[in-house]
C-alpha cells in the first residue's frame, strides 16, 4: 500500500507494480478437491478482462448498483475489484431488484431473476469454466469474459469518496474500503509483504472480505480462500498451512 492509494484498484495497482509473479489468491473448494491459484499479474489480468466487460458491454457507469450473489470464490474477488476499477457499487448478496445489474452463482439465479438491468451468471465451475448452457435470461461470464481486453481504462476517473462497497447492509467508500483493510491487517496477523492469511470465512460481512481480500491486498500479503472449510478435517488443515505457507489463520 503507497500514501497515494485511495481504492482498491489502486491497491491492485501497487501489488502489480511491486512484485507481478507472487501469488494473491489461491483458492479451495473442500466440497469439490479445486485448488487454484492466481499470481497478482494473472488475478489482475482476470480483473482487467471483467472491468472491460462491465463499462463496454454492460455499459456501467460510476454510481451504479451490482448486486453479486456469491460465495467466497476467486472469482468473487475478481468481480469486487472490477467494481472498484469501474467506480460501480459492488452490492454483495444485494437485492438484485435495486441494482442495475445482477451477478449470480448457480444458486442464486431464480432471485437474481428480480433484476430488471443485465444478468451475468457464474458457473464457479473450476478453471473458470461455462454453463454446460447459459441459464435463461443470463449471460454466462466464461463465455463473455475472454474475449475482452487484457487492459483496462475507466472512461471517468474514479473517486475515492463515492460509494464503493455495500455489505451487511453497510456502505464504504473506496478510500474507507482501503482505509480499514489497511488498520485491521496486523490484527488479522498480517504483519506486511509475504504474509499469507488462510481465511474460511464468507463474503457476505465485512469481516469476511477484510480478511478474505482487502487486507491482504492492502499490505502486500496473500490469502488462501478456503470455501466448505468445515469439511476438511483438522489433521488435512494442519496440512494445507504447512504446504502453503500460512502465518495467520481465521475461520
Amino acid at each position: 500500500m503507497t500514501t497515494t492509494d485511495r481504492t482498491p484498484a489502486d491497491l491492485l495497482r501497487s501489488a502489480l507494480a511491486a512484485d507481478a509473479g507472487r501469488p494473491l489468491v489461491t483458492f479451495y473448494d473442500d466440497a469439490t478437491g479445486e485448488r487454484v491459484e492466481l499470481s497478482v499479474a494473472t488475478f489482475a489480468n482476470w480483473v482487467s478482462k471483467t472491468a472491460n466487460l462491465l463499462q463496454g458491454e454492460l455499459s456501467a457507469e460510476p454510481g451504479d448498483r451490482v448486486a453479486l450473489l456469491l460465495p467466497a470464490h476467486w472469482q468473487t474477488a475478481v468481480w469486487l475489484l472490477a467494481c472498484s476499477s469501474v467506480g460501480v457499487v459492488a452490492d454483495v448478496a444485494g437485492d438484485p431488484k435495486a441494482a442495475d445489474i445482477v451477478v449470480s452463482g448457480p444458486d442464486t439465479l431464480d432471485a437474481a431473476r428480480a433484476c430488471s438491468g443485465s444478468r451475468i451468471a457464474l458457473a464457479l465451475r473450476p478453471l473458470g469454466g461455462r454453463f454446460p448452457q447459459a441459464p435463461d435470461g443470463f449471460a454466462d461470464y466464461a463465455v463473455e469474459v475472454p474475449g475482452q481486453g487484457d487492459r483496462f481504462a475507466p472512461f471517468a476517473p474514479v473517486d475515492p469518496e463515492e460509494p464503493a462497497l455495500i455489505v451487511a447492509g453497510r456502505e464504504f467508500s473506496g478510500a474507507e474500503v482501503v482505509e480499514r483493510a489497511a488498520a485491521e491487517a496486523s490484527g488479522l496477523g498480517l504483519t506486511g509483504p509475504g504474509s499469507r492469511l488462510l481465511s474460511g470465512m464468507s463474503y457476505d460481512t465485512w469481516e469476511g472480505l477484510g480478511a478474505g481480500l482487502y487486507a491482504p491486498l492492502a499490505t502486500g500479503g496473500s490469502v488462501v480462500l478456503c470455501r466448505h472449510l468445515e469439511q476438511l478435517g483438522e489433521e488435512s488443515l494442519v496440512q494445507r498451512i504447512e504446504s502453503e505457507r500460512v502465518t495467520a489463520t481465521v475461520r
